[in-house]
């Protein structure tokens, strides 16, 4: 059967619902509320409001199609392994590397993000921290320690990270509903959405455009952790749903409080020059209270500065190491990266790799802002699997038992593959493209370890995932051909290229469902569940005969 059940006999069971959720919604509240809202609230003005509202019912949509995966297959790194199931190798990987980039540079994000607020201590050494626009030398040594930190707290037991993380977590809930509570009540100026050019003084569009790139997708990205940390759930068919919807929703609720009390709490003074666009903080909240005498509340906000993103940090060191072992499982990396430590329960190899990419992370992109952009668009490229595996998977493998299966899923599927492609058309260009390049970035990776095999076994693989790497180059030119206010060159008018990118969506929906097929990853996990065949091998091109050589 291969080193997967091996490896993940290592696994300790040990986190429960109370855990899961704790990690889901501890990853979700890390960096993205100290800095989110104002973000969004320079792209959209008070529109902003409905940015986050858009990211939740996105984020929610796609994590329900997810919910089903991750019962059905309780694995560590889970994310990473559902495209393989019902696509194979080539789908299966771009799946996988657009996942991992989009989380592994989570964890220096966060790191930027505590940096970033301690540049505004009252003292001399702090102010050269930040430059305004990315973190000095000293401030990548200081986000350096930061991430050796992280990884230092994964690197014994899941049992200490469980127990840290819910203390953690329980800290990051309050201090942020006692930020909203306190700004409310220091100064609550409605004029400030009246004035400043209304509700939505840049358009619309700029309130769909922060939902992708002011980190909105990027704070309720956390929903995955859970997932990726399912192997270690006890009871996954009942648990990994209620962490998952539960942490978004409690997220929204909390994300939606602080962008009402910043947006009132804005001096009129800091709206004069530029509008909501001319907001420059450097440590937002912490600036805002400060302005208003709230003395106490900005040293909590420096203090959790640094334990929300830690926390987060930490959350997503551990998550990635999961990810990096069951990309090794996929078949895509060496052995050594799916050992898991059988006295603590910890891929160790997978954690050191993930610190080392973090670095890397860290020295190319120097402020969170720029990180949270590529987060981002990379979330949303590994989002579109999901709606398409489930659905395949349905048709492909139904004697899976499946703790979690939604009667509407055939509705919500194709909605959540619409909600993913207009968020990635909504990122704008030129950024769509840069993201979609560094996905082509991991493609000689799977080249190395695909592309000796016989044609005989390799051509199923690539037509099974020709479907996705035709969807990247086709959003790609709808990017760069759509509209002005989406950064594209307007050949596409208003209105319309919403409908385009919906109709593109469920094209590729549909192309991707029918391409599946009875790939061995999906044989291999099938006799591991000790489930028979139970469904004819609708293989793209091959049909029964490619399901039997591939065996």
């Amino acid at each position: 059967m291969g080193t997967e059940p091996r490896s993940h006999a290592h696994y300790r069971r040990s986190l429960g619902t109370v855990a899961l959720t704790a990690v889901g919604l501890g990853s979700i509240i890390g960096s993205g509320w100290l800095f989110g809202a104002e973000r969004a609230a320079a792209l959209a003005g008070p529109a902003a409001l409905l940015s986050w509202v858009i990211g939740a019912v996105v984020a929610l949509t796609i994590a329900l199609t997810y919910t089903e995966l991750g019962a059905m297959f309780p694995k560590g790194g889970g994310m990473v392994r559902y495209g393989q199931y019902s696509h194979g190798s080539l789908a299966g990987y771009l799946a996988a590397w657009a996942n991992w980039i989009a989380i592994v540079s989570v964890i220096p994000g966060e790191a930027t993000a505590s940096i970033q607020y301690m540049s505004s201590w009252d003292f001399a050494w702090c102010e050269g921290l930040y430059d305004g626009k990315e973190l000095t030398g000293t401030g990548l040594a200081l986000s350096s320690v930061l991430l050796v930190f992280y990884f230092f707290l994964n690197w014994f037991a899941i049992t200490l990270f469980a127990k840290t993380n819910t203390a953690i977590t329980v800290f990051k809930v309050v201090v942020p509903v006692l930020t909203a509570g306190a700004l409310m009540l220091a100064h609550f100026d409605t004029g400030n959405v009246s004035g400043q050019g209304g509700f939505a003084p840049n358009g619309w569009s700029a309130m769909f455009s922060a939902v992708a790139v002011a980190g909105i997708v990027w704070a309720f990205n956390g929903f995955q952790s859970p997932l990726n940390m399912a192997g270690e759930a006890r009871d996954p068919g009942r648990s990994m749903p209620k962490a998952v919807i539960g942490s978004i929703l409690i997220a929204l609720v909390i994300y939606l409080a602080l962008q009402v009390a910043f947006l009132m709490a804005v001096p009129a003074a800091d709206l004069a020059d530029g509008g909501w666009a001319g907001l420059g903080f450097d440590s937002p909240l912490a600036d805002l209270s400060m302005a208003w005498g709230l003395n106490w509340l900005a040293m909590l906000l420096y203090a959790d500065a640094f334990i929300s993103p830690s926390g987060t940090g930490m959350i997503y060191a551990a998550t990635t190491s999961r990810m990096i072992q069951g990309v090794q499982e996929n078949g895509h990396l060496p052995g050594v990266f799916g050992k898991v430590d059988p006295k603590t329960g910890v891929p160790r190899p997978a954690l050191l790799l993930n610190l080392v990419i973090a670095f890397i992370f860290l020295a190319v992109f120097r402020g969170w802002g720029s990180i949270a952009e590529i987060v981002g668009v990379a979330t949303v490229i590994s989002y579109i699997t999901g709606p398409v595996a489930v659905t395949s998977l349905r048709r492909l493998a139904p004697g899976m038992p499946r703790p979690v299966r939604l009667g509407a899923m055939p509705v919500i599927a194709p909605i959540a593959m619409i909600f993913g492609s207009l968020v990635m058309y909504w990122a704008r260009w030129p950024l769509t493209g840069k993201v979609i390049l560094i996905m082509a970035v991991g493609l000689p990776v799977w080249a190395w370890y695909e592309l000796r095999k016989p044609w005989a076994q390799l051509r199923p693989h690539l037509l099974a995932g020709a479907w996705m790497v035709a969807y990247l180059l086709v959003m790609a030119v709808v990017s760069w051909a759509g509209g002005t206010e989406f950064g594209g060159r307007g050949y596409l008018a208003e209105g319309w290229d919403i409908v385009v990118v919906a109709v593109i969506a469920l094209l590729f929906y549909w192309w991707g469902v029918r391409s599946a097929w009875r790939n061995p990853s999906l044989l291999e996990v099938e006799r591991e569940a000790g489930v028979a065949s139970g469904a004819a091998p609708e293989a793209t091109g091959e049909g029964r005969e490619t399901a039997s050589a591939a065996r």
